[in-house]
């Protein structure tokens, strides 16, 4: 069934309220973001922002989500077509630049406690991602140590990409190169 064309601007204007709220995220952090501030940056009014989310909650709700389907369909896309030691590490250099460029990481020092919590969400469903894409008969093991070293990077932000991606291609269990 075809999406109509106003079915396609409400998806639209949802996707920019959800652009705009990591942008005031990112400046404001959770605790200080304000409704008003994330509509504007979205150019929208209030009552637009108010009918796609309901509140401030709802916003949130949906940006976790948001950001989850982001790194779903970008490691889905960097792995597209790519079989074997390729594939892994497409996935593995997917997940240093999506941390470089995309993350909340300055989110962290301001809203410890939230990161945490959303963390709690995160982490089984991205070990579940990367244990898919690993080889072997260790794959949980590795896909755990692969989360566990993108977090203390997201935490800490230490190391150059290419350190990180060194470190992440050792945990899968590649060569490093």
């Amino acid at each position: 069934m075809a999406m109509t064309v106003s079915g396609a601007a409400e998806q639209s204007t949802r996707r920019r309220i959800l652009a705009a709220t990591f942008v005031v995220l990112a400046r404001a952090g959770r605790r200080r973001l304000q409704l008003s501030d994330v509509a504007a940056e979205a150019g929208v009014s209030r009552p637009t922002l108010y009918r796609h989310f309901g509140s401030k909650q709802g916003l949130l709700e949906a940006f976790a989500l948001y950001e989850q389907d982001n790194f779903d369909a970008g490691i889905a896309a960097a792995v597209t077509g790519l079989v074997g030691p390729d594939r892994l590490d497409a996935a593995l250099r997917f997940i240093v630049e999506f941390q470089r460029t995309y993350s909340l990481g300055s989110l962290a020092d301001v809203e410890p406690e939230h990161v945490l919590q959303q963390m709690k969400r995160v982490l089984p469903i991205m070990h579940e991602r990367v244990a898919r894409i690993i080889p072997g008969e260790h794959r949980d093991v590795a896909a755990a140590a692969v989360v566990r070293i993108a977090v203390c990077h997201y935490l800490l932000g230490d190391g150059s990409s290419e350190q990180f991606l060194a470190e992440l291609r050792h945990a899968a269990g590649r060569s490093v190169t």
